[in-house]
């Protein structure tokens, strides 16, 4: 349901933000380490593991490949360059159908951004630009970055105003009372947020009625929300490195504390690694299933449901 977030890594980090950076386990981290000599970290005066951004990054491409299918002692044997270049092969989009932003970018003016996002935007319609420019756009961001290209500031800058444009363009929809009701949020620890965005863009336009509260929402407030709301859905979003694990149980927890005729909605690339989910959870992985999904909550649902969320608003 909602595209992947590029997650840029510009500093240093300890073997437990790069579990959460990249959804590897702390023990699979050490045993490549022991078997194959890579990662190969520093250390701090704790001893601590300490791993510098080119590991880092190298680490990010190894991990696309295994989600593609690729086994890790032959992915982590590769050299970086050959790893780059199967990893870009593998990368959904194909060559960059974006390039004319790039040069764009490097003249590092916000405006000018904003300015030529806007004229896309009114060329293409808010629900072509979200499906078929804001989605390979946000991919290409994400291999300039890996390529080298760009810097972080630079992906922050066009990203942020990518958000700004989507958000002006999200707010002069008018879908007050539309139904379903749906809540939409990120887990703590998950901060990426645009790919909501994308999805509440397709959502209003279909007629829902949407309450976005950005990203690292506790599980606690998520259920306090939805109870205040009356909400019929939750969508979550969640990138390719947010640990598969923490995930599965912070969804058990929140399905167990939100009404069962409350849905959750799971999205982003790491939305394809939720396995058995529990009942009224499902995996939402590609922006064009919303409509479907919308169409098919309409069709299901009870005057119960219909009946709990008019008390809720009255």
């Amino acid at each position: 349901m909602f595209v992947q977030d590029n997650m840029s890594v510009g500093e240093v980090l300890t073997i437990s933000a790069l579990e959460r950076e990249l959804g590897i386990g702390k023990d699979t981290l050490r045993v490549w380490e022991r078997r194959y000599g890579f990662p190969s970290p520093s250390r701090n005066a704790r001893g601590e593991r300490l791993y510098p951004p080119e590991q880092v990054a190298r680490l990010r491409l190894v991990r696309r490949l295994m989600d593609q299918g690729m086994r890790p002692h032959k992915a982590l044997r590769l050299p970086p360059e050959e790893l780059a270049l199967l990893s870009r092969a593998a990368a959904p989009g194909g060559e960059d159908a974006d390039r004319g932003l790039l040069p764009l970018l490097k003249l590092h003016d916000p405006l000018a951004l904003q300015r030529e996002l806007r004229q896309m935007l009114m060329r293409d319609g808010l629900h072509r630009f979200v499906t078929d420019t804001a989605v390979p756009m946000v991919a290409a961001i994400g291999r300039w970055w890996e390529r080298g290209e760009i810097e972080v500031f630079e992906e922050h800058l066009i990203t942020e105003q990518l958000h700004r444009v989507l958000r002006e363009a999200v707010s002069q929809i008018t879908a007050a009372g539309g139904r379903p009701s749906v809540l939409l949020t990120t887990l703590p620890n998950e901060p990426h947020g645009l790919g909501l965005l994308l999805a509440e863009s397709l959502m209003r336009l279909d007629g829902a009625s949407c309450t976005p509260l950005g990203a690292q929402t506790p599980e606690g407030q998520i259920a306090a929300a939805v109870h205040a709301s009356g909400s019929n859905i939750v969508a979550l979003s969640f990138s390719d490195y947010f640990p598969a694990v923490a995930m599965r149980e912070s969804i058990h927890r929140l399905r167990e504390a939100l009404p069962r005729e409350v849905e959750i909605w799971c999205g982003g690339a790491g939305a394809g690694r939720l396995k058995r989910a529990p009942a009224g959870v499902l995996a939402v992985t590609r922006l064009q299933d919303i409509e479907p999904q919308l169409a098919r909550w309409r069709k299901a649902a009870s005057p119960g449901i219909e009946g709990r969320s008019a008390r809720a608003d009255g």
